[in-house]
């Protein structure tokens, strides 16, 4: 329906509406200058096509086969996901939401549990990653250290290389040579998914991590150099870069793109949750909005950043001995999608600006130009223009805490801007939509595409602002508002649309004729509008899918077209479409639909929810207690004898030694015994053991079967939550009575955490601090007040790994060693217990039971362990699902008490085995309280997932 102006602009400066109607404005015309690669297409969704292709850059961007592209790039850890099927789920999740790359950073220390040995089998099968990340059309970012930092063990440097000489980081040639059997191990597997061959997808590679190597660092620069030297032997030919963020590394200059490869989308959280104020990762998503994201991102884009890569667009959990110090399982990050593989409303501005990036190649080359400052300062104005294109860019963002609604004067916007607290919007003029040119908009455009006989532009923005947007058109076009809420009018050739967002979904504004003999579909959305639109490439050209929570693939056989997705709530679809189509399935299924006023096929009715799914509550308990070696009759003769004088720790080896720390003894993860023998105790009032750990590290100590007490390490502050090693003497009395004659034995269990990490950013002048991650873990000294008795020390960490879960699952508490976290191993001699427990003792009791679930194959369901007692009481879990280590829990510390139990280690359709290894310091009394199973979310719909292999079924 057409409005008068006096109609029209009364309706526009509603309350309802919030903005004026603006008179006519023009676009500034940006300089041209000579130009090699003008602006023009990006170049296609990239596959592993079998044939060469160009990569290179130039000052503005990433070209590829001589087209601009904006890399927007989500990260990912494929080994934080321990279920090969359920990593094309999340890059799934990520190509929908927007990114058209993946950043995969490969960790030394999970492929290589010995030195010269690489296993990049099950859960570790690189090939299978790159090979489905090029399936789902996706190019990488490859990362494989040798350094990651990543909040890994020893920042991924695996744990053998703590007892062998060298300086980490550096050109010491005895790091280098294992450096270089690493990344030869890992370019091996690359080099057959570059996508320069048309092997894969692979199109960056970047080298180390962490901070900038300065200038006067020659041992640094030499080892970057080194690297170089190595990885482009090894015949990787994409771009290469550093944390310096310059591609190639070596005599680029000034002519490369902007970088970003590490900007966080949240934060991560340490034990007691100093980032969270001990609520966890909700709290950081809510910290961390999405107004603040928005913010971000558009501010990188205006600083010139065309290659981003953002950490973590999915999380996921450190399971086993894999996290660093400074974090607890969960890695959820608050990222936008979360630890449970589920989207978030976090995810709007992600999925808005990779749409935005890839269909709108004007972003792929700006330069700043013009000031232009808001009548309001609150609101900070970048402008940038195109010099192809004319079109000009406005980045507008508000830094303070309250909403402002401002003119830009001499932008060519000539009605008010309104900018959420903390947030940001893109505003463009003059800008090239299909074959009609954007006057301006107050909205940010999201997306433009052509597909059928219509041309398609998205505009996004927050739930009650009005999107207020002007088209030239020379010619009066016909215009059709599909929706009743928006509302239109045509005046000195513009037209003029407002559309108040948030009100009945999406709103489209049909245009036709005119200017153009192609019709214009104008689609309007609030962000939860938004994440319900997938447009998706087909070889047959792009369409658009609106409705379903999730949409996969989309494939088109004759006049069908093929939808797979997911659906939670109830919800319809609607598809736009290459000419001919006339029918639609969903997941297999027909779809009845008519064609709508936006020249879409739109369903008939409604596809109903995914239905609710049943958990069980696990019962039928059994018990038994371990730690038989704090038993003076434990037969430790097969212990290796702790008797070294010597050590390549960073931590000064004790005058007069010997030797205790675990890893010169080849046990780099998980708990470690020691067992100390000597002959008299006379005279002996006490004994102070010096230990050194990660955070959260304890201590237990026995004498001759008796406990002597437990000692902890701090729960860290805001000061100390990355502080990677902590050290602490614990003294205990010795009782009167066993202050006699005779064999004694000292028993001790120390659970060393993780190692630290080898961050640059701590280097002193000799180095050292790049031997961080060598720091002592385990027992450090002994000294006994009244005496000192000449002790023969034998020690005993985890077993050797089996060969599916790897080297960081299990630890040495006796109950790993016997297998009693396996799920074929025979409990029915435990004694049977009921939970919640309330014992006290000190050391470990280990808990097992069987669930069975029947989940309905086309759900997709993510199901969590919950884990609650009164927070009083002093005792931590080891969690294990059918022999995997899948967390620690902290009952006394937390924050955490879900944790997701990822499908394919979970049998959705059969049994399961769940032990709990419950190590409690006696102070208390200790649970388990209350274990039950949580429905984190579920879809219909999903991917095949297959098991994972767990043996000792």
């Amino acid at each position: 329906m057409e409005l008068s102006r006096r109609t029209f602009t009364a309706l526009a400066g509603t309350a309802a509406l919030g903005l004026a109607l603006a008179g006519s404005g023009g676009a500034a015309t940006g300089t041209n200058g000579p130009r090699t690669v003008p602006t023009g297409p990006p170049p296609p969704p990239p596959s592993a096509d079998g044939r060469r292709h160009r990569v290179g850059f130039d000052r503005y961007s990433m070209l590829v086969d001589g087209r601009r592209l904006v890399l927007w790039s989500g990260e990912m850890h494929p080994f934080r996901l321990p279920s090969p099927s359920l990593w094309r789920d999340v890059l799934q999740k990520l190509r929908a939401h927007g990114h058209n790359a993946v950043g995969v950073p490969v960790p030394w220390n999970l492929h290589s549990p010995a030195p010269g040995r690489y296993d990049f089998t099950g859960v570790r099968d690189l090939d299978r990653f790159l090979t489905t990340a090029a399936e789902e059309r996706l190019y990488v970012i490859l990362r494989p250290g040798p350094y990651l930092g990543a909040d890994l063990d020893a920042g991924g440097l695996p744990g053998w290389l703590t007892a062998t000489g060298g300086t980490a980081r550096t050109d010491d040639p005895e790091y280098l040579r294992h450096v270089d059997e690493w990344l030869g191990a890992v370019d091996a597997i690359a080099v057959r998914h570059l996508y320069t061959a048309g092997g894969g997808t692979v199109l960056l590679y970047q080298f180390e991590d962490g901070s900038e190597v300065p200038a006067d660092d020659p041992a640094g620069r030499a080892y970057l150099s080194h690297l170089y030297t190595k990885v482009r032997a090894d015949r990787i030919d994409v771009p290469l870069f550093h944390a310096d963020a310059r591609l190639d590394e070596r005599g680029a200059g000034p002519r490369t793109p902007r970088i970003r490869a590490g900007e966080s989308s949240g934060q991560a959280d340490a034990w007691g949750g100093t980032a969270s104020g001990g609520k966890g990762y909700g709290e950081v998503r809510r910290a961390h909005d999405a107004a603040s994201e928005r913010s971000r991102r558009l501010t990188a884009l205006a600083d010139g950043v065309t290659v981003h890569n953002v950490r973590m667009a999915y999380g996921g959990t450190s399971w086993g001995w894999l996290p660093g110090p400074g974090v607890y399982t969960s890695y959820d990050c608050g990222a936008p999608i979360d630890e449970a593989r589920r989207p978030t409303p976090h995810l709007a501005p992600y999925q808005q600006f990779g749409h935005l990036v890839r269909t709108v190649p004007d972003l792929a080359r700006l330069d700043p130009v013009g000031h232009v400052r808001a009548d309001d300062d609150r609101l900070t104005v970048r402008h940038l223009a195109n010099p192809d294109t004319g079109t000009q860019v406005y980045v507008v963002r508000n830094d303070s805490a309250e909403p402002v609604t401002s003119m830009l004067p001499d932008s060519g916007i000539d009605v008010p801007v309104a900018v959420g607290p903390g947030d940001a919007k893109l505003l463009t003029t003059g800008l090239r939509l299909g074959r009609r040119t954007l006057a301006y908009t107050t909205a940010q455009p999201m997306l433009s595409m052509t597909t059928g006989r219509q041309d398609i532009a998205v505009f996004a923005g927050r739930s009650g602002e009005s999107a207020q947007l002007a088209l030239d058109c020379e010619t009066q076009p016909v215009t059709h508002r599909v929706d009743p809420e928006s509302a239109w009018s045509y005046d000195r050739g513009r037209l003029n649309v407002v559309v108040p967002l948030g009100r009945g979904g999406l709103n489209r504004v049909v245009v036709e004729g005119g200017d153009s003999d192609t019709p214009m579909v104008l689609l309007f959305a609030d962000d939860a509008t938004a994440l319900r639109l997938w447009p998706y490439e087909t070889p047959s050209g792009p369409l658009l899918v609106y409705g379903p929570a999730l949409l996969r693939s989309a494939t088109l056989r004759g006049s069908t077209v093929h939808l797979v997705g997911d659906v939670v709530g109830e919800t319809g679809v609607e598809v736009w479409g290459p000419r001919g189509i006339t029918d639609v399935t969903w997941n297999g299924q027909p779809v009845p639909t008519y064609l709508g006023m936006a020249g879409s096929l739109v369903m008939k009715g409604l596809m109903p929810a995914a239905p609710t799914v049943p958990l069980p509550v696990p019962g039928g308990w059994r018990a038994r207690t371990e730690n038989p070696e704090s038993e003076p009759d434990f037969d430790d003769s097969a212990w290796p004898v702790a008797d070294r004088t010597a050590s390549h720790s960073s931590t000064p080896v004790p005058e007069g030694g010997p030797v205790l720390f675990a890893d010169d003894y080849g046990f780099h993860y998980g708990d470690v015994w020691y067992r100390g023998r000597f002959e008299d105790a006379s005279g002996i009032a006490s004994v102070s053991l010096s230990y050194s750990t990660g955070t959260q590290g304890l201590l237990m100590a026995w004498l001759d079967g008796r406990a002597l007490g437990t000692h902890r390490m701090p729960v860290p502050d805001e000061d100390t939550a990355r502080q990677g090693t902590w050290t602490a003497t614990a003294t205990f009395e010795v009782p009167a009575a066993l202050r006699a004659p005779g064999p004694h034995v000292l028993s001790l269990l120390v659970r060393p955490m993780q190692h630290a990490g080898a961050e640059r950013a701590r280097d002193t002048a000799d180095g050292t601090a790049r031997n961080t991650y060598r720091a002592a873990r385990g027992l450090v000294s002994v000294e006994f007040g009244g005496g000192s008795p000449a002790v023969e020390w034998r020690i005993q960490g985890a077993a050797a790994p089996d060969r599916v879960r790897g080297p960081l699952n299990n630890g040495g508490l006796y109950g790993e060693r016997k297998g009693w976290h396996l799920p074929g191993f025979d409990d029915r001699e435990w004694r049977t217990a009921e939970l919640p427990r309330a014992d006290r003792w000190q050391g470990v009791v280990w808990y097992r039971t069987r669930f069975r679930l029947d989940v309905d194959p086309d759900m997709d369901a993510s199901v969590g362990l919950t884990l609650d007692d009164d927070p009083d009481r002093a005792y931590r879990a080891q969690i294990f699902l059918n022999g995997w280590n899948l967390g620690q829990y902290i009952n006394d510390v937390g924050p955490q008490h879900t944790f997701v139990l990822p499908n394919g280690i979970l049998r959705t359709r059969g049994t399961n085995t769940l032990a709990l290894a419950v190590l409690s310091d006696g102070t208390t009394p200790a649970g388990p309280g209350d274990v039950r199973l949580t429905l984190l979310g579920a879809a219909r719909g999903g991917i095949p997932v297959k098991a994972v292999d767990s043996p000792g079924r």
